[in-house]
């Protein structure tokens, strides 16, 4: 078997969306003087698809969410005429081989999300081909059924936070997650504000359900560690992404400094990222996205190295490329989940584009053992309401 053609097209999504509001998720962004919707530069509204076609008739389907203008020319110029002629099945040098050549620019970031839509649809092939789900091909069931976690709970009026919260406990959650609206340059009234917000969701759920904090990379160190023993009597899962991607010793620190766990690595890439992590015990908390971090052939490696560590891999957004992993494998324990709504984020555009990811019922996902490949297709009942390009 043979790859034949590299087919990709990016969805812009034209339909309706959801306003900005402000204080909705702390962010990157926000400690710079700036008007306007900070989260702007982090919303998601548009996505790549990947359709790698072979001589036998099997077509593998990848995908990429980060700015797939630039990821469908990365793809087409590049990668493509890289995997072109050449059998499925030898992944691991085709992986070398689009890592290789593109790594003067291409390593982290942007190049490694097109590498990785590449790669997700090479797998979708090898699974189609032998009839069996990827995850089979990855070290089978390891859990009968995966734990997910809600993860929402933007930052809004705080009766709004709790009727949500009671929402996700009707429908048999037992784990969270929610956002911070303000940081460093809110001052002493915008930690209040924080520290509210956590207070009234905590009021809803009790303290048996698991309670995970986002940041987004919204605050600083010296900020994140004012707000950290303020934090502590809520004890949450985790503190996610509390300082900037790069600012790795910053991780370190607070990793050290407190009973929180910190998590992070969905702005990192391939196991050589993630193995400074666990080196300088950066993270107590691994959330790499396959669609990002190298595809699934980078995911698998992580994994492993993860679970040498006793580290637990938990990924980020949920979608099927990831409950793959997660259910390959025992260092992940749980999986993410983002509640189908209208388009805010961008995430949720996921569930427009594509079918087959599982629904959870009483907090739980499941893949089923006899569905080939990813399990994935395109849903073209949205069509109409994306602006393709080819």
């Amino acid at each position: 078997m043979k790859i034949t053609r590299v087919r990709t097209r990016v969805f812009e999504w034209k339909g309706h969306t959801v306003p900005a509001q402000p204080h909705f998720c702390s962010n990157a962004m926000d400690e710079l003087w700036d008007r306007g919707d900070s989260m702007g530069t982090f919303r998601f509204h548009g996505w790549t698809t990947v359709e790698i076609e072979t001589d036998s008739g099997i077509v593998g389907l990848g995908n990429v969410a980060l700015a797939p203008r630039i990821a469908k020319a990365i793809i087409d110029q590049y990668l493509a005429p890289l995997v072109i002629g050449q059998d499925p099945f030898d992944y691991e040098y085709l992986w070398q081989r689009m890592y290789r050549s593109t790594h003067a620019w291409g390593r982290k970031g942007i190049g490694m999300a097109a590498i990785s839509g590449v790669d997700i649809a090479i797998w979708d092939i090898m699974g189609k081909a032998v009839g069996k789900p990827v995850f089979k091909l990855l070290g089978g069931r390891t859990k009968e059924k995966i734990p997910c976690y809600a993860s929402k709970l933007y930052r809004t009026d705080l009766k709004s936070m709790q009727e949500e919260a009671q929402s996700y406990l009707d429908q048999g959650f037992t784990a969270m997650k929610m956002r911070f609206g303000y940081g460093p340059k809110d001052g002493p009234a915008g930690m209040r504000e924080n520290l509210n917000s956590v207070a009234a969701v905590r009021e809803v759920i009790g303290d048996d359900i698991d309670l995970m904090l986002e940041c987004y990379m919204g605050w600083n160190l010296e900020y994140t560690k004012r707000m950290l023993p303020k934090l502590e009597r809520f004890e949450p899962r985790w503190l996610e992404e509390p300082v900037l991607a790069d600012d790795i010793d910053g991780y370190a620190e607070l990793n050290r400094l407190t009973s929180i766990p910190i998590s992070g690595g969905e702005h990192e890439f391939t196991s050589y990222g993630f193995r400074q992590l666990l080196e300088k015990r950066a993270v107590s908390v691994i959330q790499y996205d396959t669609n990002r971090v190298g595809g699934i052939t980078a995911a698998h490696k992580i994994n492993a190295i993860a679970e040498s560590f006793s580290v637990p891999v938990i990924p980020h957004a949920g979608q099927m490329h990831n409950y793959h992993l997660t259910m390959s494998t025992l260092a992940s324990p749980m999986s993410e989940f983002f509640p189908v709504h209208d388009v805010e984020i961008g995430n949720e555009l996921f569930y427009y584009l594509f079918e087959g990811d599982p629904e959870p019922v009483n907090g739980f996902l499941d893949l089923d053992d006899d569905t080939p490949g990813l399990g994935l297709t395109l849903n073209e009942t949205y069509f109409d309401q994306f602006h393709i390009i080819e």
